[in-house]
C-alpha cells in the first residue's frame, strides 16, 4: 500500500516562492538606462558648479581690485599723489625709497595677508597714470585667460 502524502502550502508561501522563481534581475539594457540617467544628472550638475564657480572668481577679483583703489585713494590722500608705475601697488604694503617726503606715508594700507595674487594666479596690475580710466591710475586682474586687454579683464573700470 502506498501512502500519499498532501502537502499544504499557503497562499503567502506560494506566492514568495514563484516570485523567487522567476526572478532574473535587470538586464543589461535597464542597467545601461539607468547609468546614462546618473551621468547625464552629474554632468549637468558639473557643468553648473564650474559657472558658478568662475562667477565667484570674477566677483572675488571685482571686489577685490575695488579694495586696491580705495587703499590707493587713502595713499593719495596722505602721500600727495599715486604711486608711480615703477613703485606699482607694493607702495601699499612698504614705503617707497623715493618719496619726497617719507613722514607722510602712513601705512601699510593693506594688511599683510593681503593677496599679492588674483583667483588665476597672476599679479594684479597697476599703471598709474591709467589709462582706462578718470581716476589717475589704472588698476586690474588679467582675468581667467591671463592675457593684457581681451574682455574678460576685470578693473576698477569694470562695472
Amino acid at each position: 500500500m502506498q501512502s500519499h502524502t498532501v502537502k499544504c502550502y499557503s497562499a503567502t508561501t506560494m506566492m514568495i516562492r514563484h516570485r523567487l522563481g522567476t526572478s532574473q534581475g535587470f538586464t543589461l539594457m535597464e542597467v545601461l538606462v539607468v547609468l546614462f540617467i546618473l551621468l547625464a544628472l552629474a554632468s549637468v550638475a558639473v557643468v553648473a558648479y564650474q559657472g558658478t564657480r568662475e562667477k565667484a572668481k570674477m566677483d572675488q577679483t571685482l571686489i577685490y581690485v575695488k579694495a586696491l583703489s580705495d587703499a590707493l585713494e587713502l595713499y593719495q590722500a596722505h602721500v600727495g599723489r599715486f604711486p608711480t608705475t615703477e613703485q606699482g601697488l607694493n607702495a601699499l604694503f612698504n614705503p617707497p625709497s623715493d618719496l619726497p617726503n617719507p613722514a607722510k606715508w602712513s601705512g601699510p594700507y593693506l594688511k599683510d595677508s593681503a593677496p599679492t595674487e588674483d583667483p588665476w594666479q597672476g599679479p594684479y596690475q597697476y599703471v598709474c597714470p591709467g589709462t582706462r580710466t578718470r581716476d589717475g591710475f589704472d588698476v586690474w586682474s588679467l582675468g581667467p585667460d591671463g592675457i593684457d586687454n581681451t574682455e574678460d579683464d576685470i578693473g576698477n573700470w569694470t562695472k
